[in-house]
C-alpha cells in the first residue's frame, strides 16, 4: 500500500498529524550498523599499528570515532557470533562446540532458537533488520537468521565459503563439498561472482530501501577468513613481503576496501550521520592450514600481526580473542579518541539497548553498556572479571591475572586442533610480564591459581544449561 493509500485508509487528520509526527520520530531514530569481520587479527589494521598493511577505511573510521585497545570476542566463529547477537556467553544459548554447517545435519548443534538475539529486540521496536554475509550460528531450519529476530538475510549458513564456488570445503567423509548461498532460506546460485562484492552488493540494496526508517544492518564479511582469495589488484602492493603475511595482507585489503565501499553507501544516501557503526573481528587470525578433496585453501599457516600477545585462532591467548574495535555515532561518540579499557563484544547488546532506551530481555544479559566508557577515557571498565569457554579449553582473567585451563597455542600451528605447545592443565600468565602469557606462574603463585579456579568453577555452574 502506497504511502497515499495508507493515509486515505486512516481517514481523520488526527490520524493523520499523529502517523506524521511517529514516522519523524521513527526515522530520527539512529541506524545501527554491525560490521564483522572474520579471522581478522588483534592489530591488523593501519590504526593498530601495523604500518606494513592498507586499512585506510578502517583508519578513517578510527578517526570518526572510539577505537578501542582491550576489546574481546571470543577463539572461533560460532561462540563470537553467538556472544555479539545476545549480549549473553555462548554456554547459555548452547554454543560449547562446533555448529551445524548443513540444513540436513540432523544432529548438528544450533544456538538455542530461545536465545533472543539484538535483531529480534530492535525489529520488535520499528526496525527493519537485516544480514548479508555469514551467519554460522546453525544451519538447521529454527535456527536460521530469520527465525532470530531477522526480516531479511543473504550470505551463507555454515562457517566459511569458496568465495566464487560458494561451497564449504571441510572434508567430511559422509558429505563432500556442498552448496552454502541462500536468500532468505531458499538455496541461489550466484556461482563465478565474488562472495564479498555480493555481501557489499546486498548491504547496499539494503541500506538504500530502508534510508527513510530505522534499520539494523549485521553486515558480516566472510574475510580475511581462508581460502586467501584476494582481490587481485592488490596484489602488487604486497609483492615484496613474504609469505604468509603477503597473503594475508592482500585478504586484509580487500576486507578494508569492502568496508569503505559500506561506510560510503551510508555517505551517499545521506545517512551515516544518524547511524551507529561498529566495527570489530570475530576472533584472532588464523594459522589453519587444509588440503581436502585436492583442494589447498588454508591461511597458509598464519600472517596476522599480534603484536606482543602470543596466540592465535582456536587459543585462549590474547592473540586469540583480542581483536580490533572501533565505535562511531557523529555527535554521540567522541571522534579520534582511544579506550584502553577492556571491553566484551557482548557489550554491544546493552549498549544499543541505552542508546535506543529500549529494556533488555527479560533474563541475563552478561554484556555492559559501554557509555560510561565511550564518554571518558577515565571510566573504569565495567567488567571485574571476563571468562571464556571453548570445548575443553577455558580462561578467566582478572586484574592482569589470566588463568588457562586446558589451553592450546595456536601461533604459527598448521591447526587448531595439533598438540597444546608448553601447557600443562593450568597455565597462569600476568599480562604485564615483558613477555605476556610468555611465563607460566602457576607454580609460584598457587594462592591466584585456585582463587581464580574457583571463578570459574563458580562461572560455569551459573551459565550451564
Amino acid at each position: 500500500m502506497s504511502n497515499l493509500s495508507r493515509r486515505a485508509f486512516l481517514g481523520t487528520a488526527t490520524s493523520l498529524l499523529a502517523t506524521a509526527q511517529n514516522g519523524r520520530a521513527q526515522s530520527a531514530r539512529p541506524n545501527i550498523v554491525i560490521i564483522y569481520t572474520d579471522d581478522q587479527g588483534t592489530l591488523d589494521a593501519g590504526c593498530y599499528g601495523s604500518g606494513d598493511i592498507h586499512t585506510p577505511n578502517i583508519d578513517a573510521l578510527a578517526r570518526r570515532g572510539v577505537r578501542f585497545t582491550q576489546a574481546y570476542a571470543h577463539t572461533v566463529c560460532c561462540p563470537s557470533r553467538s556472544q555479539l547477537l545476545t549480549g549473553r556467553v555462548p554456554q547459555r544459548g548452547g554454543v560449547i562446540n562446533w555448529l551445524s554447517n548443513h540444513p540436513l545435519d540432523e544432529n548438528g548443534r544450533n544456538m538455542f532458537a530461545s536465545e533472543i538475539t539484538m535483531a529480534e529486540v530492535l525489529r520488535e521496536n520499528g526496525y527493519r533488520t537485516g544480514l548479508t554475509g555469514k551467519w554460522h550460528l546453525g544451519a538447521k531450519p529454527g535456527h536460521q537468521p530469520l527465525d532470530q529476530g531477522f526480516d531479511e538475510a543473504y550470505g551463507h549458513l555454515g562457517g566459511f565459503i569458496d568465495n566464487y564456488q560458494h561451497k564449504f570445503l571441510h572434508s567430511n567423509p559422509r558429505r563432500p563439498p556442498f552448496h552454502d548461498l541462500y536468500r532468505n532460506g531458499e538455496e541461489v546460485d550466484e556461482t563465478g561472482r565474488y562472495f564479498p562484492d555480493l555481501v557489499v552488493r546486498e548491504a547496499t540494496r539494503f541500506i538504500v530501501e530502508n534510508k527513510d526508517r530505522p534499520f539494523f544492518l549485521y553486515c558480516a564479511f566472510n574475510v580475511p577468513h581462508y581460502p586467501e582469495q584476494s582481490d587481485a589488484k592488490f596484489h602488487k602492493m604486497y609483492d615484496s613481503m613474504a609469505m604468509p603475511r603477503r597473503a594475508y595482507a592482500a585478504m586484509v585489503t580487500t576486507t578494508d576496501d569492502r568496508i569503505g565501499q559500506v561506510l560510503n553507501a551510508l555517505d551517499t544516501w545521506g545517512v551515516r550521520e544518524n547511524t551507529l557503526v561498529i566495527f570489530l573481528s570475530d576472533n584472532g587470525h588464523s594459522t589453519e592450514q587444509f588440503a581436502n578433496w585436492g583442494v589447498n585453501y588454508g591461511a597458509n599457516g598464519g600472517g596476522g600481526n599480534t603484536g606482543p600477545w602470543r596466540g592465535a585462532k582456536a587459543s585462549l591467548f590474547e592473540g586469540g580473542i583480542r581483536v580490533p574495535t572501533i565505535v562511531s555515532l557523529p555527535g554521540r561518540i567522541p571522534e579520534g579518541e582511544v579506550r584502553d579499557q577492556a571491553i566484551s563484544n557482548m557489550d554491544f547488546f546493552p549498549t544499543i539497548l541505552e542508546l535506543l532506551d529500549i529494556d533488555p530481555p527479560a533474563y541475563e544479559l552478561d554484556g555492559k553498556s559501554l557509555w560510561p566508557v565511550l564518554r571518558s577515557r577515565d571510566a573504569p571498565s565495567r567488567h571485574g572479571t571476563f571468562h571464556w569457554m571453548w570445548q575443553d579449553q577455558w580462561a578467566v582473567r582478572e586484574g592482569d591475572w589470566k588463568l588457562i585451563g586446558n589451553g592450546r597455542d595456536t601461533t604459527g600451528l598448521e591447526s587448531p586442533h595439533a598438540p597444546r605447545k608448553e601447557m600443562g592443565d593450568l597455565y597462569l600468565a600476568n599480562l604485564t610480564d615483558d613477555q605476556p602469557e610468555g611465563i607460566d606462574h602457576a607454580s609460584q603463585r598457587p594462592d591466584v591459581v585456585r582463587r581464580l579456579q574457583a571463578l570459574h568453577d563458580d562461572w560455569l555452574d551459573d551459565v550451564s544449561p
